[in-house]
């Protein structure tokens, strides 16, 4: 970044306060993020989807091949693809997503089709409720929006019990949108993408440079006599961010505030924080507020706002929830059950070392670990490397690149609640726990498997008797083995930790010549186990994790930190509410 100054933080807390006293005052512009509780992909997820489906039709490969999206192997492969082609941006890129989108799908009429599907059965979140009630109070006048979805006039039809109050502008009406605003016809969305059933659909590179002038120029207006809060909005639009940009370059801007609500570990576009930044030396109250996505935020909000009707949510929220507390279920009453697949996790490392230095990413970090040839486990993040392991080795591994802090951090729950670093650092000490204290292998560059070390031991003996066999050779293939095995992720539900975990079979020598012999295999194996052998396999497994009910260490020093778990064998459980 070229501008001087650091970019201006906002705590969550602070911002609902301001925005509680300035609510009428302030418009809303919402971007993608917003919508993916409510079950539509963002723009993140349709950009690997459209790498997917490029590799997969160019390379005539089966979808099987590459169907994990989260897997980083799977991801350097669609991007090896991607790079190898002319005329594609590079990954981050602001014009990535439309560039692909034209690629995989050039006629509009496909375009459309495809966000059709996208948006099938999509219902309003708790977000989208929570806007439709602040409209309703006069608390929310304007809301801008790149997205094509209906969900914030549903939600205004459920919370205002008519189709009638909210007036939507598209692209093919910007007289509209300036009548209302002009005449104070609240509350009014202006979709400036244009509405996904519009004839008008803008979503290329080419289309999106030509933006409707006349609905960018109200947007500019407006900014001149309200504040704005960003949601869910990644900045990769050249026509927005132009228009944001030429609110600043006219003077008195955003009288009430700038608010940019940001999700996730990684620093916004380097355009979004060099324009907070401008906004910020012009004089404009800015702030770039932590979340961790839009129905949180919404409701923090809601919370603070007194004598607010919230009778609209607190129904939504009864019919979603999914979970409560239950006693574990005995006699004939407490029949039947579903057993799923996640363990508790009752104690949990609260603290781990961090050491601030000059390095890099993650990769130079992993790297400077190796060429150490010392036993820790890391993290990186804006705040530091994060770690596990003695002091004295972490001090080896790093003492080249001028430490300058190397103090404790305090790992807080509201950033588990995500994939923070954290978490990533919390998963690989749990499996290391896990395999160290279970005689399991953490399966080299696939942190989430684990397998038996040695089968033969009697503790596998009840696993061979529900699988058959525990290993061998993939028919076909001479050197390639398998082995029954069990893959692990965190995940965060009812504001605690769980330990996700699911039988698999695990794979040793994979190779892009063998891995359609590995699925065939795989499915092979499992295809028959129908809901009692894998309700017995989950038992095993949690009775094998749980141990003794002894803690899990995930390294055993004595000096320097480690991280120590404890988990509790009674999996989550799903019944009928009554029962």
């Amino acid at each position: 970044m070229s501008d001087e100054g650091s970019l201006p933080q906002v705590p969550v807390d602070d911002f609902v306060r301001r925005f509680s006293l300035r609510a009428g005052n302030l418009m809303w512009f919402l971007g993608a993020g917003a919508s993916a509780s409510a079950g539509i992909a963002t723009a993140w997820d349709m950009i690997w989807e459209f790498k997917q489906r490029l590799f997969v039709s160019q390379r005539r490969v089966s979808p099987q091949a590459v169907a994990d999206l989260s897997s980083p192997a799977v991801r350097a492969q669609l991007q090896a693809h991607i790079d190898s082609l002319e005329g594609l941006p590079a990954p981050g890129a602001a014009d990535e997503y439309a560039a692909l989108f034209e690629a995989v799908y050039p006629a509009e009429g496909d375009r459309r089709a495809y966000l059709d599907a996208k948006m099938a059965g999509a219902k309003p979140s708790y977000g989208h409720l929570a806007l439709a009630t602040l409209m309703r109070a006069r608390l929310t006048r304007l809301v801008w929006t790149t997205n094509f979805d209906p969900l914030i006039a549903d939600s205004c039809a459920k919370v205002y019990d008519s189709t009638g109050a909210l007036t939507t502008v598209a692209l093919d009406a910007p007289e509209l949108a300036e009548q209302c605003i002009r005449d104070g016809r609240w509350p009014v969305e202006v979709k400036l993408h244009g509405d996904f059933r519009s004839r008008r659909l803008k979503n290329t590179s080419d289309e999106l440079r030509d933006q409707d002038q006349r609905l960018r120029r109200l947007l500019v207006e407006s900014s001149r006599r309200l504040g704005l809060v960003v949601v869910g909005y990644g900045g990769r639009d050249d026509s927005i961010m132009e228009s944001l940009e030429q609110v600043l370059a006219e003077g008195e801007s955003f009288p009430a505030g700038l608010f940019w609500l940001h999700r996730g570990e990684d620093p916004p576009l380097d355009r979004v924080q060099r324009f907070l930044l401008r906004a910020k030396q012009s004089g404009v109250e800015t702030g770039l507020v932590p979340v961790e996505n839009f129905d949180e935020i919404m409701r923090d909000v809601v919370r603070m706002i007194e004598n607010l009707d919230t009778k609209e949510l607190n129904i939504f929220a009864a019919d979603r929830r999914r979970w409560s507390g239950a006693p574990r279920p005995s006699g004939k009453r407490g029949w039947p059950m579903v057993r799923l697949n996640g363990l508790p996790i009752i104690e949990m490392p609260t603290m781990c070392r961090r050491i601030v230095c000059d390095i890099g990413g993650y990769g130079e970090v992993r790297k400077t670990v190796d060429l150490a040839g010392v036993d820790v486990l890391v993290a990186r993040t804006k705040l530091g490397v994060l770690a596990y392991g003695g002091d004295t080795d972490l001090r080896r591994a790093f003492q080249g690149h001028g430490i300058t802090d190397f103090d404790l951090h305090v790992i807080e729950p509201r950033r588990l609640r995500y994939e923070s670093g954290e978490r990533g650092l919390l998963q690989d000490a749990l499996n290391r726990a896990i395999g160290r204290g279970r005689g399991l292998d953490v399966i080299p560059k696939r942190v989430s498997l684990l397998a038996p070390s040695d089968p033969t031991e009697e503790v596998w003996k009840p696993l061979k008797k529900l699988v058959g066999s525990l290993g061998g050779e993939v028919p076909g293939h001479a050197g390639f083995t398998w082995s029954e095995g069990i893959s692990t992720r965190l995940d965060w539900a009812d504001d605690r930790l769980w330990l996700m975990i699911e039988p698999r079979t695990v794979f040793h020598g994979m190779t892009d010549e063998n891995k359609h012999a590995a699925s065939d295999f795989a499915r092979g194996r499992t295809v028959k186990r129908y809901n009692r052998q894998l309700n017995d396999l989950l038992a095993f497994w949690a009775d094998v994790f749980v141990g003794g009910g002894d803690n899990l260490r995930a390294l055993g020093i004595a000096d320097g930190v480690d991280a120590v778990f404890k988990l509790s064998s009674a999996t989550a459980f799903s019944r009928r509410s009554g029962a």
